[in-house]
Order: structure tokens, then C-alpha cells, then sequence
């Protein structure tokens, strides 16, 4: 069975999430230490200790995020479960591009958590005071189809609102400042979407809001080797197959502030063969995604040791 691992990204967080992964192999001890060691922060405390409302902050809700779907695929691998392809939603293309020998793991994390120190960073020059509506962020727009949805976008050109994610065949998710993102509402609702979800991340990401983010990773990606990839990956801003390690370098630059086409990249998956795909990280929203896209390929959780044990067993 040709099996595909999809690693979620931020937003999939959850408090005590990777404690039974932690539990249950050494490896993931030593994962945890090494990460830990990286980026200057207790990962422990925080996954295991920590709130809600500071795993939400992207300066650690990345390295979080990260560090599960790198347990979570360790543990897989100990229990025989071996990928033959890598994709991942936003943060975890990351995940997948070290598991296909692009990035070292060693360099991983303190390459994500510079990302989410410079998208903290720009998302919060991007606020206008406390609250909901000055806050800037994304919202997910749910019950209609991607050609209705960029005619609405079209009637909101210059306020501050951009597609962000193409996730599913009736959902997309919108970026924008806090007053961008209220118009927005107003104007999806009128146009009759069934439902309109402020989603649970603390910036603009993956639109040209965070031009200023952009401009800094390019300078941090710059110091770290991109080896070519060992086996197929592939990348949000383009939906395609990554052929160069200076590609996927390239690319992690420009999917700060594009598009994440993540229908594109689900079906250049079906295109190439993998019959099963398999959410190894936090979550369920990528299997969710999945099942809306297709009915014929499963898409089967794997961030949990129950999760992972029950795919051992068959």
C-alpha cells in the first residue's frame, strides 16, 4: 500500500497533546530534548503544562505544532509503518520536507520557531487594540464552492482580507487585518455560505499582510542547507511535486505570503498513486479535508499511539 504522510499544521494544537507518544518511546524523549534544547524553551511544560491560550501564540504554537508531527511520524517508523510520500498543511510542509531528507532535524526547529517569531512579530504590527475585531487573523468560510467564493473576494479588493487556504472543494480560509476580516463576514453571509469560523491562530498568515515576515525568513532560510529531496514531497504554494532542495527553499520563502493550494496538492497526491494518506500530527483537520475531497482514498489518523496502534494491528 502506498502510503502518504500529511502533517498538519498550526491551528491543530491542543493542550497535553504528544504525551502518550512521549510516554511510549525513547526516541521521543530524546526528540523532545533536542528540540527543546534548540529553540531555549521547556517543551515539556509546555506541551504537557501549558494553556490553550499560550500554545495559540505562533512564536510557540510552531515549534509545538512541529515537534508532535515529528514524534508522531517516529513512532509510526518504530511500529513499522514506513511513508513513501510527504505532504503537509501550512507549518507542516516543514514536517514533511525534513522527513523527506530536505532539512536536517537538527535544523528544523530552530527554523520553525524563527518563523513563528517573525510571523508573531508582523501579525501584531498588524493589530489596532484589544479585542476580536482588532485583532488580525483568519476565518474559515464553509459551504460554498471556490469559484463563488472568489467572487466574493473580488467584491472586497483593497480591505484587507486575501484567500489564504484553498483546503477543500466547499471551504477556503480567509487572512486579513481584524476590519477586513468583519467586512468579510458580513459580505459571505449576504452571499449565503453556511457557516463563517474565526479559526484559532493569532495572524494573517499565508497572505500579503506579512510581506515584512517574508523578507525575514528569506534572510534566516539563507544560513540553512536545502538537500534535494529523497522521496516525493510536495508544496503548498504551487499544489506540485518538489524537485530541488533550492526549490523547496524558495518555496518555504514564498508560502508565507501565498495561497496554500491545498485542493491542487490532494489531487497531484490521487495523480501519482498513494492510495492511503495517513495525518500523523495533532488533530483531525486534515482527515476532515480529506474525506471532503475524496471518497475513494482513505485518509486514516496517526497522531495518537492509539491511533497508530490500531494501524499496526490492521
Amino acid at each position: 500500500m502506498k502510503t502518504c504522510f500529511l502533517f498538519p499544521g498550526q491551528g491543530a494544537q491542543y493542550p497535553g497533546m504528544g504525551k502518550d507518544l512521549w510516554e511510549a518511546s525513547d526516541g521521543v524523549k530524546e526528540l523532545f530534548e533536542q528540540a527543546s534544547e534548540a529553540c531555549a524553551m521547556d517543551l515539556e511544560r509546555l506541551l504537557f503544562q501549558g494553556s490553550e491560550e499560550e500554545l495559540k501564540a505562533t512564536d510557540k504554537t510552531q515549534v509545538a505544532v512541529t515537534l508532535v508531527n515529528v514524534a508522531a511520524s517516529r513512532v509510526c517508523r518504530e511500529k513499522g509503518i514506513v511513508p513513501e510520500g510527504f505532504a503537509g498543511f501550512s507549518l507542516g510542509e516543514y514536517t514533511a520536507l525534513c522527513e523527506a531528507g530536505v532539512l536536517e532535524v537538527r535544523d528544523l526547529f530552530p527554523i520553525v520557531k524563527a518563523r513563528g517569531e517573525l510571523m508573531e512579530k508582523a501579525s501584531r504590527a498588524l493589530d489596532t487594540g484589544a479585542g476580536t475585531d482588532a485583532q488580525a487573523g483568519m476565518a474559515a468560510v464553509l459551504g460554498m464552492s471556490y469559484p463563488d467564493a472568489a467572487k466574493v473576494l473580488q467584491g472586497l479588493e483593497g480591505q484587507d482580507v486575501y484567500l489564504a487556504n484553498y483546503s477543500s472543494p466547499q471551504q477556503i480560509v480567509l487572512a486579513g487585518t481584524g476590519a477586513g476580516l468583519k467586512k468579510a463576514e458580513e459580505a459571505f453571509k449576504a452571499a449565503g455560505c453556511r457557516r463563517y469560523v474565526p479559526l484559532r491562530v493569532s495572524g494573517p498568515f499565508h497572505s500579503p499582510l506579512l510581506e515584512e515576515a517574508r523578507k525575514g525568513l528569506e534572510e534566516v532560510l539563507a544560513g540553512y542547507r536545502f538537500a534535494d529531496p529523497k522521496g516525493p514531497v510536495y508544496a503548498n504554494v504551487s499544489g506540485k511535486r518538489i524537485t530541488s532542495g533550492e526549490e523547496a527553499r524558495q518555496l518555504c520563502v514564498r508560502q508565507v505570503v501565498s495561497t496554500v493550494r491545498w485542493v491542487d496538492e490532494e489531487q497531484c497526491l490521487l495523480d501519482d498513486g498513494f492510495d492511503r494518506c495517513l495525518e500523523v500530527g495533532p488533530g483531525s483537520v486534515l482527515g476532515g479535508l480529506w474525506k471532503s475531497f475524496s471518497k475513494d482514498v482513505p485518509c486514516l489518523p496517526a497522531g495518537r499511539l492509539e491511533d497508530i496502534d490500531k494501524l499496526v494491528e490492521g
